[in-house]
Parts: C-alpha cells; structure tokens; sequence
C-alpha cells in the first residue's frame, strides 16, 4: 500500500496494484454539506411530529410536570439521529451516506478494504475534535495540510475517503472456451471470491478484469460489466479449471 499523486496503491491477492483516488477537500466539504442538510432536516422533522404528539399541540417546550418523558421521548430521539447519523450510515452501507454517494466519495482503510464498526465508531466520536472551534475549522485544515487529505477522525481510525466510480450495469460476454486456469490461477481467484465480500467495489472489479482478461476475456468487453456479471464470471473461470482437472 502506497501513495502517489493523490491516490492509494492497494496491494492485491493477484499481485497487480490498485489505485485509489484520494477524495480532496472539494469532494469531502460537498459531501459533509448535504449530510448535515439531511440530519438536520431529519432530527427536526423528529422533534417537530414527536412535540405534536406528545403535547397535543405544536408546543416545544417540555412538561413541567414530566420532563424526563419528554427528554426520552422528544429530544433524545432527535438528537441521537443527528449524531448518530453518518456512524450508522457508515455502517449500514460500508463506509458510505447520501452524501458520499452524491459525490463518489466512500470511506476505506488503508489497505482500501471496508472499514470495521470500531473504526468507523472512533473515526465519527472524534468529529468532536474535528468540528472545533466552530464549522468543522480543525478537520478542514487537515484535510488541506495532509498529504492524504484527511482529517483528524480518519488519523485516529486509519480511515481514507477515495472517489469510487458507479457501478455498469452490462453483463460481459462468455468466456472464452479455451480458457483455463493454471494452478497459480486457480488459487489467486479462488481467494479473490473468498475475499468478494470484505473488499470495495471500485477495487474488487479491478481486480476482476484483471484475471478475467488475463485468462482469455477481452477487456472492451469486461469494462461495462456489474459486480454480479464479473463474480459470475469468476466462478465460471474457477468452475471450468475444477472439471478440467478432475
């Protein structure tokens, strides 16, 4: 794993690097804008219908008699969902929110896998620090002064953000008849659908293409294909190399 004008060198199961773009302060502030917007309008949209019914009216000042019920059932809700909003978000869609997926922005390890719950948690509790003094002021400037463009919460969690290109959605060709796996092949692919999961889109279908192509795909015919065709395809490759040694 490396870096080099601006994106992440992934080293990968198959021995051929991928390259990650590392997402700059342009991409990380539009991101951050339309999530605050989001949670905001979500947290109030909570507040507002939670005080209608609790009070009967649109009133948004607490009880005097039963405050604490109000708090557990006004502001509390309200407030975890504009905290808690990008860590859950994160979690949910593998290191991505509306607004990272408005910018082809997603959030990474450094080896360019998907981050773990605890990463994402201690990345998104040291917003804290990133937010002060006022406007996120702290985390910006980190972003502009680091060589990888990241802020103090990704320091702590060992986190990237990298632009990540849409999914196509064409299906590839067949392979080939001929095509066969030697045994190195065999084990490299083998361990690359093992790994499908736990690695990011962006990454995995490089990786896809690769070994497709190397093994007898032309690779105008692999660059439209989705996640789906190119796992297909993997295991067709795999599948075939099985018969032919049994």
């Amino acid at each position: 794993m490396s870096y080099a004008l601006g994106e992440l060198s992934v080293d990968s199961v198959t021995g051929i690097d991928v390259s990650l773009p590392l997402a700059g302060p342009g991409a990380r502030a539009y991101a951050f804008v339309i999530d605050w917007h989001i949670r905001l309008v979500l947290a109030l949209a909570w507040f507002c219908a939670a005080s209608l019914l609790y009070n009967g009216q649109l009133r948004f000042a607490p009880p005097a008699d039963n405050a604490a019920r109000w708090f557990g059932a006004v502001l509390a809700p309200a407030l975890a969902i504009f905290l808690l909003y990008h860590y859950v978000l994160e979690l949910l869609l593998r290191g991505s929110t509306p607004g990272k997926r408005l910018a082809s922005v997603r959030v990474v390890t450094r080896e360019g896998a998907v981050p773990s719950a605890g990463a994402l948690l201690l990345r998104n509790v040291f917003r804290v620090f990133d937010s002060l003094p006022l406007f996120y002021l702290v985390g910006l400037v980190t972003v502009i002064i680091t060589r990888e463009h990241v802020r103090i919460g990704d320091m702590a969690a060992g986190t990237l953000l990298v632009f990540e290109r849409s999914a196509q959605t064409l299906p590839p060709p067949p392979l080939p008849a001929a095509a066969r796996l030697d045994t190195q092949g065999a084990e490299l692919i083998a361990e690359l659908l093992q790994r499908w999961p736990t690695l990011m889109p962006q990454p995995r279908r490089a990786l896809a293409r690769q070994m497709l192509t190397r093994y007898g795909a032309a690779q105008a015919d692999l660059d439209g294909a989705n996640d789906a065709a190119l796992h297909a395809q993997l295991r067709q490759l795999a599948a075939g190399s099985s018969t032919a040694h049994a």
